[in-house]
């Protein structure tokens, strides 16, 4: 029996390593399914979106964004990590799951074990912005309001776990206050709650807030980047305005279910690298405060890594929590 045991195994590995050569050699012959763990119109499905289009452009097949927004981005990382390992389900992932592995205990998935990278997408700053009567005109003056009012300014968010979340917490803990975190299931509804003075500052994309900054909606105080914003030279770093030594990025990045054939993973990187190289393309995403960034599959999985380990410490130090 034990001798008939092992040459099943061994069948079935051989059957497994036959279907993955089948599916490397005739991918793709059917449209391929981008899973945005978001809402529509935010800058993570608009992104998606771009990539999306010149995916299918340089492989020659659809590519289909679906939204499955929910539970700061877990929802959708979920069904792509139970998805068929064949190429056709892709994740647009984000600095929330790499955040989301300390902050959330059932996720259901890992971050690194449950999925094969593919290459980081875009990386760029978030901008601190306020609504426009709140009396900080700097980074300064809101460090000092929050020290003269601790647990009464509230900062919102676009989730629990996002990169709009940590960033905030980031800030408390290196400035020493308290500012109340009040999460929103979108960047939308919490711009728009900053703005009508319901909520006091946000973290968020450059994408999303600087329309509302230039017709006076809301005030932009600082950029959580090392450096300055080509998209926006005018404001000024967090480090620079108050809080030396602040950083904090969001990125995008694309990955498919572990187990994924390497050639199919290799014939996605290469294609990736086209999209990403693309001059009109990394144009439209400076516009918009990003950086488009192309890493080997290899690459991605260290920077995994290292985002994974920034951020659980930051977990860990602040005290963060989903509720």
């Amino acid at each position: 029996m034990p001798a008939i045991a092992n040459w099943r195994a061994v069948l079935a590995a051989f059957a497994l390593a036959a279907n993955a050569a089948a599916t490397a050699a005739t991918w793709p012959d059917k449209p391929i399914t981008l899973v945005v763990p978001y809402p529509p119109g935010g800058p993570t499905d608009i992104v998606a979106r771009s990539v999306a289009q010149g995916l299918g452009e340089e492989l020659g097949q659809t590519v289909i964004v679906d939204n499955r927004s929910g539970a700061g981005g877990n929802i959708g990382a979920d069904m792509v990590a139970k998805s068929a390992p064949d190429g056709y389900t892709l994740l647009l992932a984000t600095t929330a799951h790499a955040i989301n592995m300390s902050l959330f205990k059932d996720l259901g998935y890992d971050t690194r074990k449950s999925f094969a990278p593919l290459s980081l997408l875009t990386k760029g700053p978030l901008v601190v912005v306020t609504r426009p009567d709140l009396p900080a005109k700097n980074v300064g003056e809101l460090i000092a309001l929050a020290k003269a009012s601790p647990g009464k300014l509230t900062f919102a968010s676009s989730g629990n776990g996002q990169s709009t979340h940590l960033a905030a917490e980031l800030f408390n803990t290196m400035a020493g206050v308290r500012m109340v975190h009040v999460p929103y299931r979108g960047s939308a509804p919490a711009m728009t709650d900053v703005m009508g003075g319901q909520a006091d500052i946000m973290f968020n994309t450059m994408l999303s807030s600087m329309p509302y900054v230039k017709d006076g909606k809301l005030r932009a105080l600082a950029v959580t980047s090392a450096a300055r914003s080509p998209a926006a030279p005018d404001i000024p770093t967090v480090a620079e305005s108050g809080l030396p030594g602040y950083e904090a990025t969001a990125w995008n990045g694309l990955m498919a279910p572990a187990g994924t054939p390497d050639a199919v993973v290799q014939a996605l990187s290469a294609a990736l690298r086209k999209v990403l190289g693309r001059p009109d393309l990394q144009k439209q995403f400076a516009q918009q405060g990003f950086d488009a960034e192309w890493m080997t599959p290899a690459d991605y999985g260290k920077f995994l890594d290292n985002e994974i380990r920034k951020w659980a410490e930051v977990v860990k130090v602040s005290g963060a929590t989903v509720n």
